[in-house]
């Protein structure tokens, strides 16, 4: 599978991510539903380096819809909504 780095988001009027970045790449930046379905469809894994962790970025399926982000851990610094904006 390619691997993807992300380095930023977007996000809407109301705060939500709608997209991720990475200016130095030419696929960017891509959508939330672009990024959910490459990960569905095994196309690409997207992922975060902090402080030289990497870390994937996954699929959640919440109650009424499908979201992404990075497993809990002991940083806050990986978060998506921790990232800069694009």
């Amino acid at each position: 599978m390619i691997e993807r780095q992300i380095t930023g988001i977007k996000k809407d009027s109301s705060g939500n991510i709608v997209s991720l970045c990475n200016p130095t790449e030419w696929w960017s930046p891509k959508s939330v539903n672009e990024i959910l379905y490459d990960i569905e469809e095994y196309m690409y894994l997207y992922f975060v380096i902090v402080d030289g962790q990497k870390v994937e970025i996954k699929i959640i399926t919440g109650l009424t819809k499908k979201y992404i982000r990075t497993d809990p851990d002991k940083t806050t610094k990986n978060n998506l909504e921790d990232l800069p904006a694009c």
